[in-house]
């Protein structure tokens, strides 16, 4: 195994921050993890006789308060014989935490929820270590069971082996998560409906800052989930990719169906045509200056202030701006809009083809003494009831019960279970909520019991109002574009440090110049071109051929 040199200088952050969680790092109660016994497969507890000790690295969230003491997490030890300690990072620097975490020694025996660089820490340095003899029926059976309906190849490397288990979350929504929220309420204040057309939604922000000069027209914000509001207004113009599931970087790379061709989104005439748009808005004042730095958590500060200052928002969920049970009334005065038309008629739901399986879910380090039992733990997740538990609590008559007599799923057909714990965006110490990864597939999800008469704006609600938006809003227009999503692709990490660099550097030019664009700090028709050199100049050319590599290999 290859293995970074320590550079304890640079890293001691990192170590110390994790040193107390891993210090004795696979160890057991009465002697060595790797000696203790198992039970059969399938039956728990895991451990036989007393409690191995492990470490796992994940990403905390705000409505998690404590890993060490969440209810879930002593359910899992009681169940399995599993003590779990954490390592954790935020949403925003979870990886560069993690990275720092492996250039040491002293890393920890799971890496779970994350999406890590397998290519560098699996294929190359071997520190990920290969599960393909581990994933048999006596390890995983839940897992493999729920991949039966899948393709256990997406999560196959390049090298031809698997380092990592499959998140599983194959949600309706979700595939159509870029949305916008309008409150309604304000719309009925200055006399105007929905708009449907760049024109109308113009104007209806003039109306709207005519009314309330020191309101925000237009609130999103640069992390969260789906709350950029310029990649949705980008949506009636040209489409717009996600964060690159290959290289983890906003580079604006799709893919071109027609051709099977990788293209650069940002580098179009199109994309010139929304980032003049938008400058018009915002030298309306329809664009809050913050929406370009501010976080999700910032921008729900802002919905929520009593006067109702915002008139759009966007995010994937309504849920992460404002709570249903404890703000309610403002809650009901945003409804979710359909995409806008431009000019020429263009209107793009965003969308992922092959939404819902995706690798680096879970990888076992080469540190993990006990690989067998570390995996029987991660199968409990995939398990009939191991989402469920996860996301809402362990108490099955309190938390959910499967197969409510009476009730039907989102989908019409008799009810998986029901949710009886809803979800909340305010923190709490019960569940692991969106934490970790989801196993759920889509009949899983549309599965889950809803009132017939539900009322879609109570916190029980929230998936009905959810469904309903993207069945009529967002799913008719989410194939109108021939540019779509890159899927993640499988690079080597000759390939990977080739173009990590530009990849980084391309995302900042794109960024930068895109918000000196839309604020008038640049002029567009004026600088447009050396906008498209300085790309050049920075290898969008070779980032582009390797991308194209990458997917001729998967597709050949």
């Amino acid at each position: 195994m290859i293995k970074s040199l320590k550079k304890m200088i640079v890293f001691g952050t990192a170590i110390a921050m994790s040193a107390g969680m891993l210090a004795g790092c696979g160890s057991s109660k009465g002697g060595d993890s790797a000696s203790v016994e198992l039970n059969d497969a399938g039956t728990y507890p895991i451990v036989k006789d007393g409690t191995i000790d492990m470490t796992m690295f994940t990403m905390s969230m705000p409505n998690v308060e404590d890993f060490a003491t969440n209810d879930f997490t002593k359910y899992m030890e009681e169940k399995t014989g599993i003590h779990m300690s954490f390592v954790t990072g935020g949403r925003d620097d979870w990886e560069e935490k993690l990275n720092m975490i492996l250039q040491s020694d002293d890393y920890p025996d799971i890496i779970f929820g994350v999406s890590p660089n397998i290519a560098k820490y699996g294929v190359k340095e071997g520190i990920f270590i290969p599960l393909d003899d581990y994933l048999t029926e006596e390890n995983v059976p839940n897992y493999l069971k729920v991949m039966g309906d899948y393709d256990l190849g997406v999560t196959r490397e390049t090298d031809g082996k698997i380092y990592s288990m499959a998140n599983i979350n194959d949600c309706y929504h979700c595939k159509y998560a870029r949305k916008m929220w309008v409150n309604t309420y304000l719309l009925d204040q200055i006399g105007c409906e929905i708009p449907t057309t760049t024109e109308e939604f113009m104007d209806v922000c003039t109306k709207f800052l005519e009314y309330k000069p020191d309101g925000i027209a237009v609130a999103g914000a640069q992390e969260g989930w789906f709350s950029r509001m310029q990649d949705w207004l980008m949506g009636a113009y040209t489409f717009v990719p996600t964060k690159s599931e290959t290289f983890n970087v906003r580079d604006y790379i799709a893919l071109d169906s027609d051709t099977n061709k990788v293209v650069s989104v940002a580098t179009s005439d199109a994309y010139k045509e929304g980032l003049k748009f938008i400058n018009e808005l915002y030298k309306k004042g329809a664009i809050y200056d913050g929406d370009f730095t501010q976080t999700g958590e910032q921008m729900k500060t802002l919905v929520n202030q009593a006067d109702e200052p915002v008139l759009f928002f966007t995010s994937g969920t309504i849920s992460d701006a404002i709570d249903s049970a404890s703000n309610n009334e403002l809650y009901r005065h945003y409804s979710c809009m359909a995409p806008i038309e431009g000019p020429d008629g263009t209107k793009i739901a965003w969308t992922m083809p092959n939404y819902g399986v995706s690798s680096g879910a879970v990888c076992i380090t080469d540190n993990c003494k006990n690989v067998e039992a570390a995996l029987r733990w991660v199968d409990t997740f995939y398990s009939e009831t191991g989402d469920l538990c996860s996301q809402y609590g362990a108490d099955e008559g309190t938390d959910w019960v499967l197969n409510p007599e009476g009730k039907v799923g989102l989908n019409g057909e008799p009810a998986l279970y029901e949710v009886l714990n809803v979800y909340s965006a305010e923190a709490q110490n019960h569940d692991w909520q969106d934490v970790g990864i989801r196993v759920a597939p889509e009949a899983y999800r549309l599965g889950q019991a809803v009132d017939a008469d539900v009322d879609p704006y109570a916190p029980e609600g929230l998936e009905r109002l959810l469904f309903d938006a993207t069945e009529e809003l967002y799913e008719p227009y989410g194939a109108s574009s021939n540019i779509i999503n890159l899927n993640e692709l499988k690079v080597t990490d000759e390939e990977s440090t080739e173009v990590s660099t530009i990849a980084v550097e391309i995302e900042k030019i794109i960024e930068e110049n895109s918000v000196a664009f839309m604020t008038g700090a640049k002029d567009i028709d004026a600088e447009w071109d050396s906008y498209l050199n300085t790309m050049d100049k920075a290898g969008l050319s070779t980032l582009l051929d390797v991308y194209q590599t990458a997917y001729d290999r998967a597709n050949k």
